[in-house]
């Protein structure tokens, strides 16, 4: 049996309608999942590239499969975030995924962000995941097979984020809340985080809707300098983390992050060293 294949499984990304969150839902739509996706607003059109799409989702679809489903909600509101884990379990009778994707913040110092504005990047990247995370916790552990639940982090909530210090804090807090919810709501439901570094922005819509929209936009020879990959990350790349957190493979992982960041940042104090630092000696 291939533990990648989630054939049955019911699957819900907040904020699937771009980005990251599009990428993650149509890897797990290729692997069989039903998938529901939330947003404000509907999806863009079907990129051209994708030979045959949901006429509501835009998004690619695997051949044969049902369509994936689209959920207008804005998660930040309590009943909303209830509203769309209701509409799944209507839709597919069970939640056996739940990636808290749905996030972002403009760049704006803290010195001159107004209260509300630090409120609401709070409320999207911080309280939001935790709403629709309490709905889902509600029916996953009722089920036999219990759930996951994945945690779209970022590296800006690990290291100083100047121009988007709310935003860091929010994913800080994330991170912990993430280990937080696997100790309590272990073991019907495993709760994970995967740290996510630069991405690379979709190339059809919008930036990503997720771990790097907080973080300043960066060019690709700007990441290229200061990641050891030498390149940001692809969105795909992203998802096929989630794809290997949520299957059997990651079965007794709970309470992790993955660090889904290219080997991280190389020290700009260091940045002489870059070339030399692993040369092989003769």
């Amino acid at each position: 049996m291939d533990p990648l294949d989630f054939t049955g499984r019911a699957v819900v990304v907040t904020g699937g309608t771009r980005g990251i969150g599009a990428a993650i839902a149509a890897a797990f739509h290729a692997a069989g999942a039903d998938v529901l996706i939330c947003g404000r607003t509907p999806p863009a059109p079907a990129v051209p590239a994708f030979a045959s799409s949901s006429p509501d989702s835009g998004l690619p679809l695997a051949a044969g499969a049902p369509p994936v489903a689209f959920f207008p909600a804005d998660v930040r509101d309590p009943a909303q975030a209830a509203a769309l884990v209701d509409a799944a379990v209507a839709r597919f009778g069970r939640i056996d995924v739940l990636i808290n994707n749905a996030g972002g913040s403009p760049e704006v110092p803290a010195g001159t962000a107004s209260p509300r504005l630090h409120a609401k990047i709070i409320e999207l990247n911080l309280i939001a995941p935790l709403h629709v995370a309490q709905a889902a916790n509600a029916v996953m552990r009722a089920q036999d097979t219990g759930g996951v639940i994945l945690m779209i982090g970022s590296v800006s909530g690990t290291r100083p984020s100047p121009g988007t210090a709310a935003y860091g804090a929010a994913k800080a807090g994330l991170h912990h809340l993430a280990t937080s919810l696997a100790a309590e709501w272990a073991p019907e439901v495993r709760v994970n985080t995967l740290v996510v570094g630069p991405v690379e922005p979709s190339t059809s819509g919008p930036s990503p809707s997720g771990a790097a929209a907080g973080d300043r936009p960066a060019a690709a020879s700007t990441v290229a300098r200061a990641v050891p990959m030498g390149r940001a990350a692809r969105a795909g790349e992203v998802a096929s983390a989630c794809l290997l957190l949520a299957s059997p493979l990651a079965g007794y992982i709970s309470g992790a992050s993955l660090a889904v960041h290219g080997g991280g940042e190389w020290p700009a104090y260091l940045a002489d060293l870059r070339g030399t630092a692993y040369r092989a000696e003769k």
